[in-house]
């Protein structure tokens, strides 16, 4: 087996990794849930890559989404990037001509606008449930409706329906009305659906001019429901890409393969025995100043091996330092 290079997503729900030749060439692709767990699950996407490619040689590594620190700290990372820059890169190298990217994701969702291939501008929301993935989540179960089958009964629908969609307690209040006045489920779901989508567009795309290319990504890009919504809304086709629920460990992927090309130098990745250290994350208050930052600190056989959080540096200058005076 040749050169790969791995690219990790960490994000609250889903833990994504893959990997890719140097020709660019997915040669595999994780995605499970994260359930909690980021350190095991990135544990078993890597040992699953290990076991189905034993032979490969990994010469770069990049890692992104909100587990992005955790993660590269225990692969070994060469590139930690945000999650805006490691879905545009990956969007733009599958669609050069991309002007405004849809992620909605399990607890987050945002759009990214480009510009030849530029990030001019973006927008995220971490905070309102009804525009994420999670609320579908809920809603499938509380209808007893696997989500898998939510975009093809929403393109079953007959009747329009409509949702309130500005908030999860209105929405699934309205959907129990809908539901009490007789509306067929897939009639429920395709209201459900384009609630979502109007909701996305008002906030996270309020005040933003959405130029085509539009493409659609990320895990609820799936929904063929939440597609036709989208394409129904702006009144224009909507691209998913072949790889759309694991784009950002794609762009994580480019991102190393271009750093380590650029600067020619050896991947720091661990290696795939390391997987057997045990990770701990702990947090603690700084108390030097009154921004009273979070502080993350991570240890393996007992010694810190990395710490975030800290805004002005005090402590990632400190483990630094006893870094230094170690060697």
């Amino acid at each position: 087996m040749g050169k790969v290079f791995i690219g990790i997503d960490v994000g609250s729900v889903s833990t994504n990794v893959i990997a890719m030749d140097e020709n660019y060439d997915v040669l595999f692709n994780y995605y499970a849930r994260t359930s909690g767990q980021p350190i095991e699950s990135i544990k078993m996407g890597l040992e699953k890559l290990h076991r189905e490619i034993p032979n490969l040689t990994v010469v770069g590594v990049g890692t992104t989404g909100s587990g992005r620190e955790l993660a590269g700290v225990m692969v070994g990372a060469d590139v930690v990037k945000n999650e805006i820059t490691a879905h545009a890169v990956a969007t733009t190298h599958f669609h050069p001509d991309v002007r405004t990217i849809f992620e909605i994701g399990g607890q987050d969702s945002k759009i990214i606008l480009l510009k030849n291939g530029v990030v001019v501008d973006f927008a995220m929301n971490t905070v309102c449930a009804a525009g994420t993935g999670s609320f579908l989540d809920h809603q499938a179960e509380r209808m007893k409706i696997p989500i898998e089958k939510f975009g093809e009964m929403a393109l079953k629908s007959k009747n329009e329906v409509r949702i309130a969609g500005r908030c999860t307690v209105f929405a699934e209040s309205d959907m129990i009305a809908k539901q009490q006045y007789g509306f067929s489920k897939e009639d429920i779901i395709n209201g459900l659906c384009q609630a979502l989508v109007r909701n996305y567009i008002n906030n996270v795309g309020r005040g933003k001019k959405l130029e085509p290319p539009f493409v659609f990504q990320g895990g609820v890009a799936a929904n063929a429901g939440i597609k036709a919504a989208f394409e129904k809304e702006i009144k224009h086709e909507v691209i998913v890409p072949k790889y759309f629920n694991v784009m950002g460990a794609i762009g994580a992927a480019i991102l190393a393969k271009e750093k380590i090309e650029k600067d020619k130098t050896v991947t720091t990745f661990r290696g795939f025995d390391a997987l057997h250290t045990d990770f701990v994350p702990k947090s603690f208050t700084c108390n030097g100043c009154s921004n009273s930052c979070e502080v993350i600190k991570v240890t393996a056989a007992g010694k810190t091996i990395a710490v975030w959080g800290d805004r002005c540096g005090t402590w990632k200058e400190k483990m630094k330092q006893n870094l230094s005076e170690a060697m």
